[in-house]
C-alpha cells in the first residue's frame, strides 16, 4: 500500500540538515508526502494532521554526523500514522456484549448501496457464533428487491436465524420483532441489516432514524466499501450526522492497494474501525490492528 512511500521517504532525508532539523526541511520535504497521502486518497484533513504531527516529532531534533536520519525520520511518519489511526476510544466488542446486564446486544448496520453489508453481517454472525454467543438477524432491508432472500441464504450458511417480515414492511417493526424473538430465547446478540442507501435519499435516511429511534441499538456500526476512499469517507460523514456511528467495519481492504479511506474513517468521524474484510470467505472478517495496518501501508508485511 502507498505505493512509493518509501521512496519518498528517500528524498525526505537527503533534504534534512547535518545537525538540527529545522521546520523549513519538514516543510519541504513533506511536499513529497503529502503528494503521495493524496494521491493514495487519504482525506486532506488527515493528511494536515499526519504533516501536524510528523512536524511535531522532528523540528528541532539534534541528528549528529553518522547517524541514520531515514531511520529518525521513518520512524516518527510511523508514529504519526499510528496517532491518527489509534482511536481514542477503543471498544472490545466481546467484552460489551458479554458485560450487558439485560440480553440481547443490539447492533444496527448502515451503510451505502453496495458496500457489502449483508455479507458483512454474516461474517460477524459467524464470527460471534464462534465465540460462543447466540445471534439473530433482523431483515431490516424490506426495500431492495431480493435483500430477503440474500441474507436468509447467508444466514442459513452460517447457521443463524433471520426474523423477516415481506417487503414493503415496517423496517422497524422487523428490527423490533427480532429483539423480544431474543429476549423470548435467550440469545445474545442482534443484528439488524438495514436497506443500503445513498446518503441523499432523505425518504431512505429518516427510515434508518426511525429504525434506530425504536430499537436504540446499543451500537451502530457503518459499513464501508474501502475502494471507495475519500468517496466513503463523506459517506460516514453523512451518516454520521444522522444517526452517531459507533465503529466501522471496512470491506475489501485485501483489495485496496491504497489504503486511504482507512487511514481517513476514524480520524474523520472519531469512531474506531472495528474490523476489516479481507476475503470472500466467513472466516474473512478480521478485528482491525492498527500495527498491522502501519506495517502492511510501509509494506512491511
Amino acid at each position: 500500500m502507498f505505493g512509493k512511500l518509501k521512496e519518498k521517504l528517500g528524498s525526505f532525508v537527503e533534504r534534512v540538515s547535518q545537525t538540527e532539523i529545522s521546520e523549513k526541511d519538514v516543510e519541504n520535504a513533506l511536499w513529497d508526502l503529502e503528494l503521495e497521502l493524496l494521491e493514495a486518497d487519504v482525506a486532506l484533513e488527515t493528511v494536515e494532521e499526519l504533516k501536524e504531527r510528523i512536524k511535531e516529532k522532528l523540528v528541532g531534533k539534534k541528528v549528529k554526523i553518522g547517524t541514520n536520519k531515514k531511520a529518525i525520520v521513518e520512524e516518527a511518519v510511523h508514529e504519526a500514522v499510528l496517532e491518527v489511526l489509534t482511536p481514542e476510544k477503543r471498544i472490545d466488542l466481546l467484552e460489551m456484549i458479554k458485560s450487558k446486564g439485560e440480553k440481547p446486544f443490539v447492533i444496527a448496520f448502515v451503510g451505502f448501496n453496495g458496500s457489502g453489508k449483508t455479507t458483512t453481517i454474516a461474517k460477524l454472525a459467524h464470527w460471534l457464533k464462534k465465540n460462543g454467543l447466540g445471534v439473530v438477524i433482523a431483515a431490516s432491508d424490506t426495500f431492495r428487491a431480493g435483500a430477503i432472500e440474500q441474507v436468509e441464504e447467508h444466514a442459513k450458511r452460517v447457521g443463524v436465524k433471520v426474523i423477516k417480515h415481506s417487503y414493503g414492511a415496517d423496517p422497524a417493526a422487523v428490527a423490533y420483532d427480532a429483539i423480544q424473538h431474543a429476549k423470548a430465547r435467550g440469545l445474545d446478540v442482534v443484528l439488524i441489516d438495514t436497506a443500503g442507501r445513498n446518503e441523499l435519499n432523505r425518504n431512505l435516511m429518516d427510515e434508518m432514524k426511525k429504525i434506530v429511534r425504536v430499537t436504540n441499538p446499543d451500537l451502530v456500526i457503518f459499513v464501508g466499501d474501502s475502494l471507495g476512499g475519500n468517496s466513503v469517507v463523506e459517506q460516514a460523514k453523512q451518516f454520521n450526522e444522522a444517526v452517531k456511528i459507533d465503529g466501522v467495519i471496512l470491506t475489501k481492504l485485501d483489495a485496496d492497494a491504497r489504503g486511504g479511506a482507512a487511514l481517513s474513517i476514524s480520524h474523520a468521524i472519531g469512531a474506531p474501525i472495528l474490523f476489516v474484510g479481507v476475503g470472500q470467505g466467513y472466516d474473512d472478517l478480521k478485528p482491525f490492528d492498527e500495527r498491522w495496518f502501519v506495517k502492511s501501508i510501509f509494506g512491511e508485511e
